[in-house]
């Protein structure tokens, strides 16, 4: 990916994208808490329907969107797609233990927090890790030098992401603990007001709301997944139920990604334009957000549950959830963890 991020010349556009995200992100956490504090599912949808959860860190999934690929391949088998829109990972698997969708992805964080507040979700694919994509960032003339001198400092970040666990691990490299810092949990909207409006210290984000900060304001970033030694894999998740029971929809799934990770790695530009037709965001600031992603998708491995499970004795060690989970169990038998 050699493209040069272009100056971005929507940046009024692009905020009011992001307040939007905001309520795109409170409707759907209302619909899966309110779901469950009834005590009454959203029932499954008909057999001939996959309802995607998608994200605008989910590139790969958007390009899907935007081509139609996905649809056309299950119409061949009589399924139909709907897609539901969130701001980050937890609301929307709050939605995913709701029933009221299928299928989503998130980073890494999300599940664990779900599967520890009972969600019966399952790993289907993972990501090639990006250490490159998210950062916590503070303005250029900030006195934090470094994650050590975020002692003391309020940090925006969304409670349960992938900048959560980023967040966690940064605070580690610079020799702190979980609570040196007060993390003020927001969702991206909000965090991105409390940052440009200085009631915080720093952020951390994922891509493309990073890049569309970079964009807009003058900002350095003081530590990334990959200074703090963190992959920053994503996941792929569904339901148990439409594991189980959508296998000729997964399989569809899985073949449609794998070509379109291989098609946008050699089509950043083209990328770019679907997902800006999509999201309203600027071409230059996606064109940033996918020169820092890595291309391609995975089985679940043993390595990576490994990994995951060590995310999760951590969170359960700092008391980001209230006891241990196992995350095997939300694999499939026909992955063979071991």
């Amino acid at each position: 990916m050699n493209s040069q991020p272009v100056r971005s010349r929507g940046t009024r556009r692009d905020r009011r994208f992001v307040l939007k995200l905001g309520l795109v992100g409170t409707t759907a956490s209302v619909l899966g808490l309110s779901a469950v504090a009834t005590g009454h599912q959203i029932t499954r949808a008909q057999s001939n329907e996959v309802r995607v959860g998608f994200q605008k860190r989910a590139p790969g999934l958007l390009v899907l969107k935007a081509q139609g690929e996905f649809e056309k391949r299950l119409e061949t088998i009589g399924v139909t797609v709907t897609w539901n829109e969130f701001p980050a990972g937890p609301p929307m698997l709050e939605a995913l233990n709701a029933g009221a969708i299928d299928f989503g992805y998130t980073g890494a964080p999300p599940p664990i927090f779900a599967q520890a507040a009972g969600a019966d979700l399952v790993y289907i694919l993972a990501t090639m890790p990006s250490p490159d994509t998210q950062a916590i960032i503070v303005p250029k003339d900030s006195p934090i030098q470094g994650p050590a001198d975020l002692a003391g400092t309020k940090v925006a970040v969304t409670k349960g992401s992938s900048a959560n666990a980023l967040l966690v691990r940064a605070l580690q490299a610079g020799g702190l603990e979980w609570g040196d810092a007060e993390a003020v949990f927001l969702l991206p909207a909000d965090a991105k007001a409390a940052f440009e409006g200085g009631s915080v210290d720093a952020w951390s984000i994922w891509d493309p709301y990073y890049a569309a900060e970079e964009a807009v304001s003058d900002v350095r970033a003081i530590a990334t997944d990959g200074s703090v030694s963190s992959p920053n894999r994503a996941f792929y998740l569904a339901s148990r139920t439409f594991a189980t029971e959508s296998d000729d929809a997964l399989q569809i799934l899985e073949q449609a990604l794998t070509e379109s990770e291989q098609w946008s790695a050699d089509h950043p530009q083209e990328v770019a334009q679907l997902v800006s037709s999509e999201t309203g965001l600027d071409v230059g600031t996606l064109l940033k957000a996918e020169s820092r992603r890595s291309f391609g998708i995975e089985q679940i491995t043993p390595e990576i549950v490994t990994a995951q499970q060590e995310l999760a004795d951590l969170f359960q060690e700092i008391g980001l959830i209230p006891e241990s989970i196992d995350i095997a169990s939300a694999t499939l038998p026909t992955q063979t963890i071991a």
